[in-house]
């Protein structure tokens, strides 16, 4: 089922009317019904009762977002909030390194404790916990020194902030933000890539088509680089969403007091 983008967003947001100063472009956007005036949206094309929310010249007309650019901006947002999530976690992660680091040894004393208890446990179900790759990974961890789980712990917090920033930059849908999206991404692709190699799982996988998909959508669809005509097609392409287009592209005439006037009132309304 194809999204109709401009009625969703106005049915959130609510219309944007604007009054413009030319009659022949007035005329056409406004209309008088019997609960009162009416005024083309901007976004929908449909009309909406009360008072315009701006007016002046036509060249002055908000650009309103429409269409194909309010699609990008939710898949946009998406991005944002996977990249807050992930920020989010990693800080945590950094957090449990730097405290990890400050109470190594209690912590290895504790778990050898631990060890030892659940040791003939395991046993009795035929598993060794002495050659299980899972603890030989955290008895390595303990052999790292103080100043290393420091190192560990700026670096996820460093990557953590890049993260946080994208997200707050995607939110907002700015241009250097999906720049820096795109380099930061791709930059880990390659260790990603060799996680997959040490060990497979349906999280790496999805994560790393995640970041692919991401990638590639950001730079076609928002021209990076110079792709597909670079930034100045890309601001030809937002101006496609400029107020006469909206106009032109109004599908039902104008009738002061026609019956399809009142419908569209009724449905802007």
């Amino acid at each position: 089922m194809k999204i109709d983008w401009d009625r969703r967003t106005c049915a959130r947001r609510g219309h944007a009317t604007y009054a413009p100063d030319e009659t022949r472009l007035r005329e056409r956007l406004h209309a008088e019904t019997a609960l009162g005036a009416a005024w083309r949206c901007l976004r929908c094309g449909d009309f909406a009762l009360g008072d315009p929310h701006g007016s002046g010249p036509a060249e002055n007309a908000p650009l309103v977002p429409r269409g194909k650019v309010l699609r990008d901006l939710f898949i946009l947002r998406f991005l944002a909030i996977e990249r807050a999530v992930r920020g989010v976690f990693i800080v945590l992660v950094a957090l449990a390194v730097w405290k990890f680091s400050n109470s190594q040894d209690a912590v290895r004393r504790l778990f050898d404790e631990y060890l030892d208890v659940f040791r003939p446990v395991f046993k009795h179900f035929h598993y060794d916990l002495d050659h299980s790759p899972v603890v030989g990974t955290i008895q390595k961890t303990f052999g790292y020194r103080h100043n290393t789980l420091l190192l560990v712990a700026v670096l996820l917090l460093a990557y953590a902030l890049i993260e946080l920033v994208e997200a707050v930059g995607l939110w907002y849908a700015k241009r250097w933000a999906e720049y820096l999206t795109v380099v930061a991404t791709a930059a880990f692709l390659p260790l990603e890539i060799y996680e997959l190699t040490e060990h497979i799982s349906w999280l790496k996988i999805a994560t790393l088509v995640l970041n692919v998909l991401a990638v590639v959508y950001i730079l076609v669809a928002k021209r990076l680089f110079g792709l597909r005509g670079g930034h100045r097609a890309f601001e030809e392409e937002r101006q496609t969403a400029s107020f006469l287009e909206v106009e032109e592209a109004a599908k039902v005439p104008v009738q002061a007091h026609g019956s399809a006037t009142v419908r569209s009132a009724g449905l802007g309304g």
